[in-house]
């Protein structure tokens, strides 16, 4: 077993700062920098040096001059983990089951700024067993199935922005590259309520992917089967919306 001597990080700087985070946790209202400075034991020059640069990332507010409180970028944060586990504990189940159906990989994905992560997939390793794996990889929005899903639901002005900040780089003969030929791609996806990936990120592989939304109706992540492109199969695509709705209801969505 660890001593507490063990677990403490490896930065000086990181672990006052951890100190400042929980104190401030431990207040309901703006805290004062020399009651700071007294509850941490740190100088009172250490911990405003400190706090100053949390206040420029926004994990620290300061409301007025020498007081101190949490910041809306926790909450932020804390929304996106919270997100993410509901989303996940939500699919797993329901992803397996998907899998069974089409021996391809299920995966599950978020979006992060211009990019969705893959958060989950289930997939059979050759001894046939079943495994799930947090994957963690990215990839550019226009160039995946689910990235066209979250461009879809962005108002018009958003996905030209995004077209400005990227330059709408391809990857393969296929990849949408012009700003038209996008439009008239998230027009498809809004009017079918799914999306595809027609060897656009890779030669050779063909995804089609279907929403999960919230208790509010927000898109918070998409599910897609990938697979080799002359294997991906369009009886699949009716089980693919019935197991994002399935996913959906749990998540609250009516």
């Amino acid at each position: 077993m660890k001593s507490k001597e063990d677990q403490k990080p490896a930065i000086q700087v990181l672990e006052r700062m951890f100190s400042l985070l929980d104190l401030l946790a431990s207040h309901q209202d703006p805290v004062s920098l020399k009651l700071i400075s007294e509850q941490t034991g740190l100088h009172p020059s250490t911990a405003h040096r400190i706090l100053n640069d949390l206040t420029v990332g926004r994990y620290v507010d300061r409301p007025e001059a020498g007081s101190y409180r949490l910041g809306m970028r926790l909450l932020e944060l804390g929304n996106l983990v919270k997100a993410r586990l509901d989303v996940r504990d939500a699919a797993l189940g329901p992803m397996r089951e998907l899998h069974k159906l089409t021996h391809q990989p299920v995966n599950l994905s978020m979006r992060q700024g211009d990019e969705i992560v893959y958060i989950e997939r289930t997939y059979s390793e050759r001894s046939g067993m079943q495994v799930v794996r947090a994957v963690g990889g990215r990839a550019p929005l226009h160039l995946t199935s689910v990235g066209k899903l979250f461009l879809a639901h962005d108002d018009p002005q958003r996905v030209r922005a995004y077209a400005t900040r990227t330059g709408l780089a391809g990857h393969t003969k296929n990849s949408i590259t012009d700003v038209p030929s996008l439009e008239r791609e998230l027009s498809k996806v809004l009017q079918y309520g799914t999306a595809r990936d027609d060897e656009e990120l890779e030669l050779g592989v063909r995804c089609m992917a279907a929403a999960i939304l919230d208790d509010q109706g927000k898109l918070v992540a998409g599910l897609s089967i990938s697979a080799p492109a002359d294997r991906l199969e369009e009886g699949w695509l009716e089980r693919l919306k019935a197991t994002a709705s399935q996913i959906s209801a749990a998540l609250g969505h009516r």
